[in-house]
Order: structure tokens, then sequence, then C-alpha cells
């Protein structure tokens, strides 16, 4: 198993070393185009193997060629957050980005699976559907897992339990419009909302959808990246142990919950093919209701980023 993690950043390098402690291939490749980063980032992993007592080769580079056959494309290169940026506020310079960067792996690996973590995700996500001409269950944004484990922390917290017996469902853009789904939501199989008053479920899923946020106010010039990370590596653990595991992820719907040409969070089997499965939830009018609103503004979005692209 061959792993290319494009951008040696704090998301990237995190990735990489969660790739390597798990195990999950036998080379991983950190591309970035600032030189000696991702040589240092990854000979420093590298040396840390024989600790860990993983087998596992880490490799950085500038250069593309050298990941040609990769299984796997993690793209994760793109410019962080501010304090007081929305994700949608990073659109034209990461559409530039990963354009180019997904171009590039493509031209060595055209028959890698590419997980897309560089925000605004799902844009990023139709982008690279595009620059690749890719089938859509070969391209697949880490978002609702990443919101997901967010949104079970913060019930966690609330009523002290285990995040282990936690199970949860967030649909939508990866951003504030996104939405979690308290009826689909379980402690041990008991109904969240039979632990939680509405007024605090109300509270936790607008932290859920406001979370990555409130971590780049506290880091001033940064923002998230182990939770993202270790969110990226479980759909990669997936794919390559043929898990079939059922996550919630940026997809391109085609009819499924009645859009069209569009990139939103629904929930999805992953197996070594990849996407294997679209779930389609029985939702009531409600979150139909902020599932299109949440929709329309990611629909919106990926027109303004494809026009950008053109010009």
């Amino acid at each position: 198993m061959k792993i290319t993690v494009i951008g040696a950043g704090n998301v990237g390098a995190t990735t990489a070393q969660l790739l390597a402690n798990a195990e999950l291939a036998n080379e991983i490749y950190l591309v970035d185009v600032l030189e000696g980063i991702p040589q240092g980032k990854g000979l420093d992993m590298y040396e840390s193997m024989p600790i860990l007592e993983s087998d596992a080769r880490i490799f950085g580079t500038n250069e593309y060629d050298v990941t040609r056959d990769s299984d796997i494309v993690i793209q994760t290169a793109g410019l962080a957050r501010k304090p007081g940026m929305s994700r949608d506020d990073l659109l034209i310079k990461n559409a530039e980005i990963v354009s180019s960067c997904i171009e590039n792996a493509f031209k060595y690996s055209p028959n890698a699976h590419y997980i897309i973590v560089s925000n605004p995700l799902d844009v990023m996500t139709y982008v690279a559907l595009k620059v690749t001409g890719l089938p859509k269950h070969k391209v697949v944004g880490m978002a609702g897992i990443l919101d997901t484990a967010r949104f079970r922390s913060f019930i966690s917290m609330e009523i002290g339990c285990s995040m282990q017996d936690i199970s949860a469902q967030i649909l939508g853009g990866h951003g504030d419009t996104m939405v979690p789904l308290p009826r689909f939501t379980t402690v041990a199989g008991i109904p969240v909302t039979d632990l939680i008053s509405k007024e605090r479920m109300d509270a936790i899923c607008d932290r859920a959808a406001k979370g990555g946020g409130e971590i780049v106010a506290h880091l001033k010039t940064g923002s998230a990246y182990y939770a993202p990370a270790a969110a990226a590596v479980q759909m990669v653990e997936s794919i390559v142990k043929d898990q079939k595991r059922i996550f919630p992820c940026s997809v391109l719907l085609n009819g499924e919950y009645g859009f069209n040409d569009v990139v939103v969070g629904v929930p999805v089997k992953l197996g070594k093919n990849c996407i294997e499965q679209i779930i389609e939830l029985k939702l009531n009018e409600d979150e139909k209701a902020l599932l299109a609103n949440s929709a329309t503004h990611v629909q919106a979005t990926i027109k303004e980023a494809m026009e950008l692209i053109k010009k």
C-alpha cells in the first residue's frame, strides 16, 4: 500500500504520522512545495518508527513523480483559517492550490482514491472531481467524521459518558450550515433526546457547527489539525482494510436526497472501492429543509469556485 499526503503543514504531517503509526501503508510520501519541510518532517517521522515498532517508511519530497502509482492520495494543502474568517473566505486561493496539487498527483496516480481535507471542504471535493474526471465513488471529502466527532465530544461533556457509546449523524456542508441530527443520535442505543433537553441539544448542535471556528479563535494563527487528521486516517483504515464502515462523508450527489451536481455530507459505506454506497436517511420535513438550505449554500459556492478556476 502506497499513500501520498499532499501538504506538510500541521494537518498533513499529523496525518502522515498517524498513518505510519497504524501501519496502514508500506510507503508514505509527504509532498509540499516548501523545500526541506517535507524532507525534514518525513525523516523525523521515519526515525520515530523503531520506537513505535512500525515498519512504515515515510519520505518527504517536493516532486510528484516519486508518488507514482499511489493507492490513496490525501489532499491537505491549502491556507488555514484565521480568526474571523469563514471556510468560504478561503475559496479563491485554495481553489487554485487544490486544482494544482490534484492535477499533479493525478498525472502520476490516475487510479488512486482521493480523500480531500482542504477547506472549504465540500467545494474542494467538487474541484478535485472536475480536475481528475474520476467517477464520484473515487473522490471523497473528509468532513462528517470530524463534525460528528465534535458533536459526540460535546454530548459526552454534557452527560458524562464514554464517547465510544455515542453514535451520531451530521449531514450537509462542512460549515455553519451543517445539519446535526439529534433524531439519529444515540448513546448506547438510547436516543440522545431522552437524555438531553431540547434547549441543551440546540446549543450543542450550534457548537458542533461552529466547532472549527472555536478552535481558530483560540489558536489565533492556525486551525484544527489533530481531529481532522484522525478523521482522514479513519477513512483510510476503512478503505485499506475493506471494513465497509458507515461514515458521514462529503460526496457528489446525483439524485440522492433530491439533489444534483452538489457535494455535501451524507452517510456512505467506505470499503476497498472507496465509496461503495450512499445511504439515504428518511428525513422529516424540518430536516429536509435544513439540508436543502445547506446544499443550496454549497452549490452557490461551488459555482463561484468553478468560475474562478475558469478565469
